[in-house]
């Protein structure tokens, strides 16, 4: 399933009991429609107000599922602020998490001294301080490749914070003053993008020098001098999959514990 929504009013994508949340009202929709228990599994869990213009989740469903009759059934019983673009049928060994090659972030930061444009504002963050993007994009380009991410990752029990990052590009500002972080790695640790352009933007207002967010990469915890950027300026805008007869092969790798050679 192409999955979008406005997270501005979900407490996230997981399920929580007495909560909100993106997974929740999609479960409920298609377990209504389908008159049975459906369970979803996510290609990346985004955090209360985050929101998503390519994520991916997928579910065991019928062989002989009408997909179109279900886009269009959903789109008449879920809220407007989520809707499934597209549901397509795939191969037994597609996993929406453990598929996955990359995933692709946006991260919107209003620059323009009025701020974020109104039709924008639930998705741009508005920036009152200067931003020296030549700064940016040199302690952006240190952090590339496979790290530890430790310093920039809220921990979780069992979970490694070896992450391969991929792009952290910044746009210059557009017509309504908006500079755009384009963010992909293989994967995400938790609060990880955030973190990330929260040091950034630290050093784009010079309160960090610009080899600061490269000299973290050494520690092997998180980093409370490392603030973290708003959460309804960022967007999950595409998950990237290999092709079919490589998808049991990706999974295999992606299940591995990674630590740094």
């Amino acid at each position: 399933m192409d999955i979008a929504y406005d997270g501005t009013d979900f407490s996230g994508w997981a399920m929580q009991p007495t909560r909100r949340t993106v997974c929740g009202v999609l479960v409920e929709a298609l377990s209504t429609v389908l008159r049975t228990p459906v369970t979803l599994t996510v290609a990346g869990r985004t955090d209360a107000g985050v929101h998503a213009t390519g994520q991916v989740a997928h579910a065991d469903l019928p062989a002989d599922l009408d997909t179109a009759w279900l886009v269009r059934r959903l789109a008449r019983i879920l809220p407007a602020d989520v809707r499934v673009r597209a549901v397509t049928p795939v191969p037994a060994a597609f996993d929406a998490r453990f598929s996955a090659l990359r995933r692709h972030y946006r991260y919107r930061v209003a620059t323009a001294p009025h701020g974020a444009e109104p039709l924008r504002a639930r998705d741009t963050v508005s920036w009152p301080h200067a931003l020296d993007l030549d700064a940016v994009r040199a302690a952006s380009a240190q952090l590339l490749g496979e790290h530890d991410f430790a310093a920039f990752c809220k921990r979780r029990e069992g979970a490694t914070t070896v992450r391969a990052l991929q792009q952290l590009d910044w746009s210059d500002p557009d017509p309504d003053g908006v500079v755009t972080a384009a963010v992909a790695a293989d994967a995400f640790c938790h609060s990880m993008v955030r973190s990330l352009v929260g040091a950034l933007l630290d050093v784009g207002r010079a309160r960090r020098a610009p080899d600061w967010p490269g000299t973290l990469l050494r520690r092997a915890e998180r980093v409370s001098d490392v603030a973290v950027a708003p959460a309804h300026g960022l967007t999950l805008v595409a998950v990237d999959y290999p092709p079919d007869d490589q998808l049991a092969a990706r999974d295999a790798v992606t299940r591995r514990m990674r630590t740094l050679s």
